[in-house]
């Protein structure tokens, strides 16, 4: 675990909310994991992929994106268009998938904008 996201994870428990971690959303939405799971995602299209931190019951996943200044596999062409077909799957699942990068988890502003989505997808906050 990053630091950027052991931080995060406290924020979650200082404000009461425990998300799953490591959330195997891939995976969970053909059945789970156990036997025949590589069947089943490559008959869904999908893969084995996971969110950093996700609400299930809300569908709402949170991702920090490292190694945007150091270089990391995210921001290789390869990398980056991976990423992007994870969200593309998690979307068409129904998550909302929200990106942050470690300054914005130092900031605050991504547990603000956490907690945030989680209110909308409860249907207790209308704005953002």
């Amino acid at each position: 675990m990053s630091k950027a996201e052991d931080l995060l994870s406290s924020h979650f428990r200082f404000h009461g909310v425990e998300p799953a971690r490591e959330y195997r959303f891939g995976a969970e939405a053909v059945g789970g994991a156990g036997k025949g799971l590589r069947d089943r995602l490559a008959r869904a299209g999908l893969r084995d992929w996971r969110f950093d931190f996700a609400f299930p019951a809300e569908k709402v996943a949170v991702e920090i994106e490292g190694g945007a200044w150091s270089g990391g596999r995210h921001t290789t062409g390869s990398g980056f268009s991976e990423d992007l077909k994870k969200y593309d799957a998690a979307m068409r699942l129904g998550w909302t998938v929200y990106r942050c990068d470690p300054a914005m988890v130092q900031s605050g502003r991504a547990i603000e904008t956490a907690l945030m989505l989680l209110k909308l997808s409860k249907g207790n906050g209308n704005e953002l």
